[in-house]
């Protein structure tokens, strides 16, 4: 059982695996982030922090973790820092910004942390930066526009 309870409302379930006993997953609602994944969320001291680590799998044809696979774990935690207070919501990315800022290898805890800067009453504005083992990786900042769940 978690030492916390889930960070926000919504479809949000203990991740099974014990080297993530904390967090949680969000479950069979995006197949794709569940194949290139599985990516976790939680809250913490510091605020919420999404994570991954990533296998060979997710590696590009340079040893290092491919762009679109670190963009896809981006797009993940733009949507959970959109989430984050604490509200249920559902929504789509309508724009994505990153930059690659330094590289990601498989086994390397990636963690990503970020901010709203404006929420409206359909848009959400975030940022964030993911780190692999603490060292700056991605940049990213996006749009993200709330749309009533099917």
């Amino acid at each position: 059982m978690p030492a916390s309870p889930p960070p926000f409302a919504g479809k949000l379930e203990p991740a099974g695996d014990p080297a993530w006993a904390g967090w949680y997953h969000w479950a069979g609602n995006d197949p794709f982030e569940d194949d290139v994944g599985p990516f976790y969320v939680r809250r913490d001291a510091q605020g919420l922090v999404t994570g991954f680590r990533p296998g060979p799998r997710n590696c590009n044809a340079h040893g290092t973790i491919h762009g679109g696979c670190l963009m896809t774990f981006g797009d993940f935690s733009l949507f959970m820092i959109a989430s984050g207070s604490g509200e249920e919501m559902s929504g789509v990315t309508v724009t994505f910004n990153s930059e690659f800022v330094g590289p990601a290898r498989a086994g390397q805890l990636l963690e990503a942390r970020g901010e709203v800067i404006r929420a409206g009453r359909s848009l959400v504005f975030g940022r964030g930066l993911i780190t692999a083992d603490g060292e700056p990786a991605l940049a990213f900042s996006g749009t993200f526009k709330r749309v009533r769940p099917r």
